[in-house]
C-alpha cells in the first residue's frame, strides 16, 4: 500500500491520531523509543541544542485509560489479558502505561507492511510487560530478538548491580545479514587464526574448523574417508557445499567446487588443493583463511556501540547514537524503504534514515524535533529544504469510495437494537444519529467499524471528542 504522506514529514502532536490517519501496510520499518515508565522527569540542559526538551515519565490511571482498556478486550483479547495481569501484579501505574502503549502498537501493526519490522527500545522497568504486549499484537511467530544494548561502561546504583544496558524488542522479517556484518574482533583473530601456509601472503592467516557434525549417518556422510571414520565418535561428515565459504573456495581456490557431487568427492578436492589440515593422530579439519571472512553478524548483545557523545550530542535527555539506528535501519530496510519513528524526539532515527537513503517520517509531541532534524541534516549535506512540518493527521486514502456515513443509520439501529451506546437507553429511530467513535479530526474514518448510533442528546454532548474521552468525562461528572 502507498503511504498517504510525503517522505520527510514530521507531525507535532499525539502520535495516536497521526497513526490512525495513516494508510494500512505503508511502512517498511518502525523504530520507537517511547517513555519507559521510569518514574523520572527528563530535561535537556540549558544551552544545548535540545534546550527546552523535557518530559515527565510517570503514569497514573485515569478514566480514559479505563475505557481504552475496556475497548482492548474486543480489539485484542490477548493484550487485554496482559494489561489486566500487569494491573494485578504491578499496580495501576503499569496498567496505565501499557494501555497507552497497546493502543498505539495496534495502530503500528496496522500501518506496518506484512514483510516489515519493528524495533521497540525500552529498559528493564517494563521490558517484560512490553514483550508480552508485543507478542499479543504482532504474534510470537514474528519475534526475532530481545537485543541488549550496553549504553555505558559503568553506572552506580545504591541497591543493585549497575544498570548499564537497555533492551530492544525486535519483531518482523529476517535481517539483511550482509548489511550489518562487523569486523572480527582482533583478539579473536589473534587467538584463532594461528596458522600459516603458502597462501597466507595472499589470503592471510588460517584457522581450523571441523569437517564433521553431530550425529551418525547411514549414507556417504557416515562412511570412512582416508582411514578416518567419523561414526566412531558419533559424528558424520559435514563438508561445505553451500554458503559463504563454499562460494569463496570456488572463486579463489577450486573452480567448480560447488558442482562436485558426493561428500567424499568434495573431501578429495579439498585435500588435493591443500585445504585439509591433518593432526598428528590423523584427525582432518578444514582450513579457513582470514580473507574469506565477510565479518561477523552481531549477536543479541551489542556492546560495541557507545552512547551518543561529542559533536553528535544534542543534549536531548534520552538521545540514542546514530550508529545504533544505522545498524537497525541497515538490518531491516533497503534504500527507498519508508522508516517511521512515532516518538522521534531529537530525530536520530530520521537523520540516520536520511543518511542511508531511506524515506522517513516522524511524530513527536514537541516541535523541537522539527528544528533538530533540520539542523542535523543540514550539517551533513548542506543545502536542505527542511522537514515537512505538520500538525493535522493525514487523511486515509486506502479505504476506497465509502458511502456517506449516514447511510449506515438503519443497519446500526438494528445491530444496536435501538439502544443508544452513550446512555444505554432505547429510543425510536427518529431520535438516533450516526456518530464517529473516533472523530475524523483525530484520524477517524467513515469506515463502518468506526460508526455507532447515539441519541441526539448524547451526540451533542460528545461533540468532537473520542468515545473513550467522552465516557471518561461522563464518569468524572457522575452522569
Amino acid at each position: 500500500m502507498t503511504a498517504n504522506f510525503a517522505s520527510g514529514s514530521i507531525w507535532t502532536g499525539d502520535n495516536l491520531a497521526v497513526l490512525r490517519g495513516m494508510n494500512d501496510a505503508c511502512v517498511d520499518l518502525i523504530y520507537l523509543d517511547p517513555p519507559f515508565n521510569s518514574n523520572r522527569t527528563y530535561e535537556a540542559p540549558i544551552g544545548s541544542k535540545a534546550a527546552g526538551a523535557a518530559f515527565k515519565d510517570t503514569w497514573a490511571l485515569d478514566d480514559v485509560d479505563v475505557y481504552e482498556h475496556g475497548e482492548m478486550a474486543e480489539r485484542n483479547p490477548a493484550a487485554y489479558a496482559v494489561i489486566e495481569a500487569a494491573r494485578q501484579a504491578h499496580g495501576k501505574s503499569m496498567q496505565s502505561y501499557l494501555v497507552f502503549m497497546a493502543v498505539r502498537l495496534l495502530e503500528m501493526r496496522r500501518v506496518l507492511k506484512p514483510a516489515g519490522s519493528i524495533y521497540l527500545h525500552c529498559d528493564d522497568a517494563a521490558s517484560h510487560w512490553l514483550r508480552a504486549i508485543m507478542n499479543a499484537v504482532f504474534g510470537t511467530s514474528s519475534y526475532r530478538n530481545e537485543i541488549t544494548w550496553k549504553r555505558t561502561s559503568a553506572h552506580n546504583d545504591a541497591t543493585s548491580f549497575g544498570r548499564v544496558s537497555d533492551r530492544i524488542l525486535f519483531y518482523g522479517a529476517p535481517i539483511n545479514r550482509d548489511a550489518v556484518r562487523v569486523s572480527l574482533d582482533p583478539a579473536y583473530v589473534e587467538k584463532h587464526y594461528r596458522h600459516s601456509d603458502a597462501r597466507a601472503g595472499v589470503f592471510g592467516p588460517v584457522r581450523s574448523s571441523d569437517l564433521t557434525g553431530p550425529g551418525t549417518s547411514d549414507g556417504e556422510s557416515g562412511k570412512p574417508w582416508r582411514n578416518f571414520d567419523p561414526g566412531k565418535s558419533g559424528r558424520c561428515w559435514s563438508v561445505p557445499r553451500t554458503g559463504d565459504y563454499a562460494e569463496w573456495i570456488e572463486e579463489n581456490v577450486i573452480p567448480g567446487y560447488r558442482s562436485i557431487s558426493g561428500v567424499h568427492g568434495r573431501l578429495d578436492a579439498l585435500d588435493a588443493h591443500g585445504l585439509v589440515m591433518w593432526s598428528r593422530n590423523g584427525y582432518p579439519s578444514l582450513k579457513r583463511y582470514l580473507a574469506s571472512s565477510k565479518g561477523q553478524i552481531p549477536s543479541d548483545v551489542w556492546a560495541d556501540i557507545p552512547g551518543a557523545y561529542g559533536k553528535e550530542r544534542t543534549g536531548y535527555p534520552t538521545q540514542k547514537p546514530l550508529a545504533l539506528l544505522e545498524r537497525i535501519i541497515k538490518a531491516s530496510s533497503k534504500r527507498g524503504d519508508l522508516v517511521l519513528d512515532p516518538f522521534c524526539g531529537c530525530a536520530t532515527t530520521l537523520v540516520a534514515a536520511d543518511r542511508l537513503e531511506r524515506k522517513w517520517a516522524g511524530i513527536d509531541l514537541s516541535p523541537l524535533a522539527i528544528k533538530l532534524v533540520d539542523e542535523r541534516i543540514a550539517e551533513e549535506r548542506g543545502l536542505w529544504g527542511g522537514a515537512n512540518a505538520l500538525d493535522a493527521p493525514p487523511a486515509r486514502t486506502d479505504l476506497g469510495e465509502l458511502p456517506n456515513y449516514r447511510t449506515h443509520r438503519h443497519r446500526l439501529y438494528g445491530e444496536q437494537e435501538g439502544v443508544c451506546v452513550g446512555c444505554e437507553t432505547h429510543f425510536p429511530f427518529r431520535v438516533m444519529e450516526v456518530d464517529h467513535i473516533l472523530p475524523r479530526v483525530k484520524g477517524g474514518t467513515d469506515h463502518p467499524d468506526n460508526l455507532q448510533l447515539l441519541c441526539s442528546g448524547c451526540n451533542r454532548s460528545k461533540g468532537g471528542r473520542a468515545m473513550a474521552e467522552w465516557k471518561a468525562a461522563q464518569c468524572r461528572n457522575g452522569d
